[in-house]
């Protein structure tokens, strides 16, 4: 199973790392942050998408504030948490090319008044097993393992 949390989809499949697997990261950071929870640790009643998907989800049906952590004092902020959802967005797109530069990023955070271009479906965008879930005893999270060779 691909480590689909912070990495970029290129470099999951592939092997393939540049700058702009560094924007995807960014992304998921962002989304944590405004979600309150982690990619990986997110779960959601009516659907087994990651927070990326449940992101997307959210977005496409017109409803990505849904998305900010209800302990959050949104009230009179939404306009640039809405922002913030966007780019967020904009990061973790499945392909490098339609991601944004680094640069870009902080222009678009720094800038009020800049349009920003709609995002496109985010990489890792597939539901999980449940039952993949529930077998805990199958899984390892954050475990280190060492193999030594030992001669015959």
């Amino acid at each position: 199973m691909l480590c689909s949390g912070y990495m970029s989809p290129e470099y999951g499949i592939d092997g393939l790392f540049s700058v702009k697997s560094d924007v995807f990261s960014f992304g998921v950071i962002v989304l944590e942050i405004l979600n309150g929870m982690r990619n990986r640790a997110f779960q959601h009643p009516d659907h087994h998408h990651n927070l990326l998907g449940h992101a997307w989800i959210l977005w496409k049906e017109g409803r990505p504030l849904e998305l900010i952590d209800a302990n959050l004092d949104s009230s009179g902020f939404e306009s640039k948490l809405l922002k913030f959802v966007q780019i967020g967005l904009l990061c973790v797109q499945k392909a490098p090319e339609d991601r944004p530069t680094t640069s870009t990023v902080v222009s678009m955070l720094s800038n009020e008044g800049l349009t920003l271009p709609e995002p496109k479906q985010p990489g890792f965008f597939v539901e999980r097993c449940p039952s993949c879930y529930t077998m805990v005893e199958y899984c390892s999270h954050s475990a280190v393992t060492i193999t030594l060779k030992e001669a015959r």
